[in-house]
């Protein structure tokens, strides 16, 4: 998941907390990606439960994977993506979860769980979901289309951002062919590394965080992007739209994982049932503009999201969208071609 702005009222929100709870009460640390919890949320839950949050931050789930290997503990609670969940839970990193801790977890969202990889949340607990789509400028881009076939565009060339992340690019050009995103077939990987090539001769720039700022003042006029991203951008810029590609895409998922090492177990369960109170889950989808799959939390959010397609995307698309899923050894194939495509002239 992306960043939001809003570092600063996180660290004062943190700040406070250590004032108004006191060294003596006890300490849930959380390892997570920057500004991921509504300020208000964490206040709310430490008066609830007497405690005080810690909020360390990781900018990729593969430098929060190789931090905890390299002997980083005293974390209670983690919020790695889907697929990064599925290796660490294969390599013994996380404690199986107390169901008898979390009687919120009946709200998550059961159709949501058709899709997931811990179908049984045996060890991770969904927290937010973000679809990967094309966000361009309505005034400036005609003809528009929803298919990852925008990338070849001529009268785009040097507008255009493709996300600097191997899965979600190369998966992009997989999805174009018609492939699955989690393919480990050499062939079609090959192919896809061809379609992202002929992109790269169009694009700007492969990008994950400026193209926000670009796409609202019109220095792109396409990005391959992420759905919260840009819904808070459509509230500087109405001119921003976001679609989904006809063909499918990403669905990525981060999860509420509890390491081997956590020291507050229990407090780390009532961490992850609070948020998935109805209420909670909702006001945290209002603030982050991802969405918490809570079912009943769903009512309780305004029409402009619950009628949004950017945030509970049509059935037909999210059949033919995947969740990234932990591809093995066969992740080195991945790693190859990503290399080759950033090293091409």
């Amino acid at each position: 998941m992306k960043k939001r702005p809003t570092r600063v009222l996180l660290v004062l929100a943190a700040a406070a907390s250590f004032v108004s709870c006191g060294r003596s009460k006890p300490v849930l640390n959380i390892y997570t990606w920057a500004d991921y919890f509504k300020p208000d949320i964490i206040r709310r839950f430490e008066r609830e439960n007497g405690c005080r949050v810690v909020i360390d931050t990781f900018d990729s789930n593969e430098a929060m994977y190789a931090k905890l290997k390299a002997g980083a503990a005293g974390y209670d609670l983690l919020t790695p993506s889907s697929y990064m969940v599925s290796l660490m839970n294969s390599q013994e990193m996380l404690q199986p979860l107390d169901h008898g801790l979390l009687p919120n977890a009946a709200h998550v969202d059961p159709e949501y769980l058709e899709i997931a990889i811990d179908k049984t949340m045996h060890h991770s607990v969904p927290y937010m979901i973000v679809n990967t789509g094309l966000a361009y400028l309505k005034s400036k881009v005609a003809d528009f289309v929803p298919s990852w076939s925008m990338f070849d565009r001529a009268d785009l060339k040097g507008r255009i951002t493709l996300l600097n992340d191997m899965r979600e690019t190369i998966g992009a050009g997989l999805k174009s062919l018609g492939y699955s995103l989690n393919s480990t077939d050499p062939r079609e990987l090959r192919q896809a590394k061809e379609v992202v090539l002929r992109w790269r001769a169009r694009i700007a720039k492969f990008e994950n965080e400026q193209y926000k700022t670009g796409i609202a003042s019109g220095e792109f006029l396409l990005v391959h992007s992420y759905s919260g991203d840009i819904l808070q951008v459509q509230r500087e810029n109405p001119d921003v739209a976001f679609a989904i590609p006809r063909e499918g895409t990403a669905i990525s998922v981060d999860d509420l994982v509890i390491p081997k090492t956590a020291g507050e177990v229990r407090l780390a369960h009532a961490f992850i049932n609070f948020l998935h109170d109805p209420r909670t889950a909702a006001e945290n989808t209002v603030f982050l503009s991802y969405l918490c799959p809570n079912r009943e939390g769903y009512a309780l959010l305004p029409a402009e999201l619950r009628d949004n397609p950017a945030v509970f995307m049509p059935p037909e698309l999210r059949a033919r969208s995947e969740i990234f899923a932990d591809l093995g050894a066969a992740n080195a194939l991945y790693v190859k071609i990503w290399d080759e495509i950033k090293s091409a002239k």
